[in-house]
């Protein structure tokens, strides 16, 4: 069955709801290029979060042997039901009505979605770990974050965490006019593909906690910034670790650090707790 993305928004029966961060994208040609991008890697069983009105969902199942929908909008469950009930039946198409935050989720083999925008460094956070590739349609701001260099006011958390899970490239741009209602910012496609780090760590939730603590004060020296955030790193003694870094290290502001330099900090913090 041939679906056009304005012919699944006009039975649908919605405009999306901007509390929900609802924004379909209604270009067949941006929505033809996810499909060829996907086609790229594993399709096997394939992740959407955030199936929304079904324009990308049909494109996906038509790749896929499973897709693995997940929708929040239970009047969007609802039609996505009616709409797709053939594949559903078929079990090409398997229909999660849940939070995709706090549901538990099967195995799939590649996720493939136009994530809602307030949402997405926690989704994202979500199915970094997972390490399978992602092809998402994120906010044009949120993917220059995630491919960041130090010493920019780009560079953050955002950037190092998704950098030590995977290598990050911005496909393309999308304008405002390839969605029904129109965001107020450009929206970019990125692809993900898991990668692993060019160093190595004693303890990664060390890691990543240091990460998160230090960028929630940017503007602070490190060892300003490690002494006042113990409460989120959970280093026990913050004075020890300041005293057998490097000087100039510790001097420095976070977002001056490379990922590598965050690892020796977070192996020394590591190392620091086992004795």
């Amino acid at each position: 069955m041939k679906r056009g993305s304005r012919q699944l928004l006009s039975k649908a029966g919605t405009s999306g709801d901007q509390k929900l961060d609802q924004y379909f994208l209604t270009d067949d040609r941006i929505l033809d290029r996810l499909q060829e991008y996907a086609l790229n890697f594993n399709c096997q069983k394939v992740l959407e979060v955030g199936a929304g009105i079904g324009n990308l969902t049909d494109k996906l199942v038509q790749i896929s042997e499973e897709v693995i929908a997940v929708e929040i909008d239970s009047r969007l469950v609802g039609f996505l039901k009616s709409e797709f009930k053939e594949e559903i039946c078929q079990n090409n198409l398997h229909l999660i009505h849940g939070d995709i935050l706090s549901i538990d989720l099967p195995s799939y083999t590649l996720s493939v979605s136009n994530l809602p925008y307030e949402l997405s460094s926690k989704i994202l956070f979500k199915l970094l770990p997972n390490k399978v590739p992602m092809i998402l349609m994120v906010q044009k701001e949120f993917a220059n974050r995630l491919c960041a260099k130090s010493n920019t006011p780009e560079y953050g958390r955002i950037t190092i965490t998704t950098g030590h899970y995977a290598d990050v490239e911005i496909l393309e741009i999308v304008p405002p006019s390839a969605f029904n209602v129109k965001p107020a910012v450009e929206s970019a496609i990125v692809k993900l593909v898991p990668s692993e780090p060019e160093y190595n760590l004693e303890d990664e939730r060390v890691f990543l906690n240091l990460v998160t603590a230090v960028f929630t004060q940017r503007r602070k020296k490190m060892s300003n910034a490690i002494r006042n955030t113990t409460h989120i790193s959970c280093i026990e003694n913050p004075d020890h670790v300041i005293r057998i870094m490097d000087e100039k290290l510790m001097n420095s502001r976070p977002g001056e650090l490379s990922p590598a330099q965050f690892a020796e900090i977070s192996n020394v913090i590591a190392k620091s707790k086992e004795n």
